[in-house]
């Protein structure tokens, strides 16, 4: 992949950069050369003049050229691009592993091991599609998601270092100055105010259909687990040893979500940020995917624009719930969800002095007799073989892998891969509310035709019912 955009490109993103254009936030970036700095194409400072500017296809593409971020659009704020993906499957579970931080505690040999590939193989694919290192790429997101960290929060210095993934303060100061050409305090010198407590943003590229998202995690609600109220969704979470609690609210205008995160400690702060992306769907080319399937499926079917895929927290979770809601109705997975959490989740602490509740993790599963659930003991069986999977295995998030445990068919390992895993291109054959749904339609979408976004397909299907 060149370091610059082909020329054919480069004339849209004239247009798109010259109007601000939202839905372009993040697909691509905006290199000044009379400046230095790379900007988001929604920078609202005086725009350059086109003969000074180059088109990057990431920021980490801008940064090798010689490009600073701009302290004023931010960069790192920047919806995630899916355009330079890709289409290797091995490709793109490697760019989501490496978000989600695992180059900040293990090596690029075991990530490829992981993988089932060799680290050669691994570092070629990164240079093909990215021109980079699967490490330099690791660090630049650390590096960016620390400078965001610095505009967004009252954490000191040292807390961002490691909550980024550093092991030091001086290795820290390092990267950022290599990576950035700038030092955490020319960033901290460039706000008027400090955030108070942990405030962060979650930017998308419009349309984003907020209400449905809501409506859809509000019928869903687990006292307790979650809760929402004017418009608020909140939240209990768990990673390795971080437990805390979120409260997420859409900020229209802006195009993103405010996020206020409360948490025991900060070592996981990028990893949590990774999965409240995924958990609410940000980083979605939203645009691309409507153009598509509103051509196959917009005669038939009342198509309704920036429908996302609502995410679950865990893997784990998502397996117990898609266990759970087994041949039931959703009211009645919801119940058993509810008792479940009521029962084995751990309490913590929230705002108010209250109490809420965090999802059971498989060792808690392990050592209880499930008696409490008013359902045949062959499902309480698979939910305890899953929550055993889970401790003896080196990967059990390899969602195919569960195919072999009893009770684990191809409905739930597909529920699991549209919710937790994020696959784009689900389709839940055998749902009864989507055959309920075709059915009220009157007639079946093309499949073949429909990926690879049948993930999204299934969202429009079910709200259709």
């Amino acid at each position: 992949m060149s370091a610059v955009i082909d020329k054919v490109k480069t004339r849209s993103y004239f247009q798109a950069r010259k109007a601000r254009d939202a839905r372009f936030d993040g697909v691509f970036f905006v290199a000044v050369k009379s400046t230095g700095i790379y900007c988001r194409p929604i920078c609202p400072a005086t725009s350059p003049l086109e003969k000074n500017v180059e088109y990057h296809e990431t920021a980490i593409s801008a940064a090798q050229s010689g490009f600073r971020p701009c302290l004023r659009c931010r960069p790192d704020s920047a919806p995630h691009s899916c355009a330079w993906l890709g289409s290797e499957t091995t490709f793109q579970r490697a760019l989501g592993l490496i978000q989600q931080g695992v180059l900040s505690d293990q090596s690029v040999e075991l990530l490829a091991q992981r993988l089932g590939i060799s680290d050669r193989y691994l570092r070629e694919l990164f240079q093909r599609n990215l021109g980079t290192s699967p490490k330099k790429f690791a660090i630049y997101q650390q590096c960016l998601f620390a400078k965001q960290l610095l505009h967004q929060s009252s954490l000191s210095v040292s807390e961002i270092a490691f909550a980024s993934g550093f092991n030091s303060v001086r290795r820290f100061n390092e990267a950022m100055l290599e990576q950035l050409k700038l030092t955490p305090r020319d960033i901290r010198k460039s706000e008027d105010s400090q955030f108070a407590g942990l405030k962060l943003k979650l930017s998308y590229r419009p349309p984003y259909d907020w209400s449905h998202m809501f409506s859809f995690l509000e019928r869903r609600v687990i006292p307790s687990l979650e809760w929402c109220d004017d418009g608020r969704y909140s939240r209990t979470i768990q990673y390795r040893q971080t437990k805390g609690y979120f409260t997420i609210q859409a900020n229209l205008e802006q195009h993103c979500f405010d996020l206020d995160l409360h948490l025991n400690g900060h070592q996981n702060l990028k990893q949590i940020s990774a999965k409240l992306r995924g958990l609410f769907d940000v980083d979605a080319p939203i645009a691309q995917i409507d153009e598509h399937l509103r051509c196959e499926v917009g005669d038939f079917i009342d198509y309704q624009s920036g429908l996302r895929v609502p995410g679950i927290w865990g893997t784990f979770e998502a397996g117990i719930r898609a266990i759970l809601g087994q041949q039931v109705s959703v009211a009645a997975a919801r119940n058993l969800v509810i008792a479940f959490v009521e029962e084995l989740g751990e309490p913590i602490s929230v705002s108010g002095n209250s109490v809420a509740k965090l999802f059971p993790m498989p060792e808690v599963v392990i050592g209880h007799s499930l008696d409490f659930f008013k359902m045949p003991q062959a499902r309480k069986d698979t939910v305890r073989r899953l929550a055993q999977h889970f401790l003896e295995h080196e990967d059990p998030e390899n969602i195919d892998a569960w195919l072999g445990l009893k009770g684990i068919g191809p409905w739930t390992a597909n529920y699991v891969k549209l919710r937790a895993s994020k696959d784009p291109d689900i389709w839940l054959a055998g749902d009864a509310g989507l055959k309920n749904a075709i059915k009220a339609i009157g007639r079946e979408p093309d499949l073949a035709a429909t990926s690879p976004w049948r993930s999204y397909l299934t969202m429009q299907i079910w709200n259709q019912l």
